[in-house]
């Protein structure tokens, strides 16, 4: 495998992880937000990530091993409205109840520490391969 297949791979995570990292943020952005353009309240968006299969001279040892990631569809989560009882809330239907987003900000906080951790990790594998590439320029001097 050559070190631009490593670079590769870890590009797809930090593509990945900020995708989530951007649907975490929009989701605790309109967590209150009762109009959307569509009509009706902000819907809770998830994404869903998918191994790819990475091309390249692999031994078979390893060929199913390696893969990258991709990000397969984003979609909104269609139970994500919950009704709650606010009569002085502009919004407010004839008995008194608001469609609100129901976003739960304790799980959304900890699905953005879990991307901002991969994405981590992943700058790291990326930061690795390169001072290996780097030293093994320096030993062809």
């Amino acid at each position: 495998m050559d070190l631009t297949t490593s670079l590769k791979i870890c590009g797809s995570g930090l593509a990945a992880q900020r995708a989530k990292l951007d649907i975490v943020t929009s989701n605790l952005a309109n967590v209150n937000t009762t109009r959307t353009s569509e009509g009706g309240p902000y819907r809770k968006k998830t994404i869903a990530l998918a191994a790819e299969t990475v091309a390249g001279n692999f031994d078979s040892t390893i060929k199913e091993a390696v893969r990258s990631v991709k990000i397969d569809e984003v979609k909104e989560d269609a139970n994500s409205i919950k009704m709650v009882y606010d009569p002085s809330h502009p919004d407010a239907d004839a008995k008194g109840y608001v469609a609100m987003p129901n976003i739960n900000i304790m799980a959304e906080m900890a699905d953005m520490i879990t991307a901002s951790r991969a994405y981590e990790a992943c700058v790291t594998a990326f930061d690795s391969t390169k001072n290996m590439t780097l030293k093994t320029l320096e030993m062809g001097r």
